[in-house]
C-alpha cells in the first residue's frame, strides 16, 4: 500500500504543549478508527510551524478524509516514490 508524507501547516505548533500535542494524536487516532484500518499513521515529524506526517494509505483522497474529518491542514500530500538511507550508498 502507499506511503505519504503530509505537509501540515499549524502556526506555533513546535511550542505546543505536550497536552497539546496528545490532543492532536488523540483526535487523529478517534478519525483513523471511523476511517478502518486502510489508513494508518506511522509517525510525526513537528517542526516550529509544521507538522509532515507519514502515513500508509490506499490513496491521496483517504489521506485527505483524515484532514477534513479531524479538522486538520493538509497543506501538501506527496507520495513516497522510494525510501534511500546511508545504506543505499553502498
Amino acid at each position: 500500500m502507499p506511503r505519504f508524507v503530509i505537509e501540515r501547516e499549524i502556526a506555533g505548533v513546535g511550542k505546543f504543549t505536550p497536552e497539546e500535542l496528545r490532543g492532536i494524536s488523540q483526535q487523529s487516532c478517534n478519525v483513523l478508527r471511523q476511517l478502518g484500518p486502510q489508513i494508518q499513521w506511522e509517525h510525526s515529524y513537528v517542526t516550529d510551524n509544521k507538522i509532515y506526517c507519514v502515513y500508509i494509505a490506499p490513496d491521496e483522497a483517504t489521506v485527505r478524509k483524515h484532514a477534513e474529518l479531524g479538522g486538520f491542514p493538509a497543506n501538501s500530500v506527496s507520495i513516497v516514490r522510494t525510501i534511500i538511507d546511508p545504506t543505499t550508498a553502498e
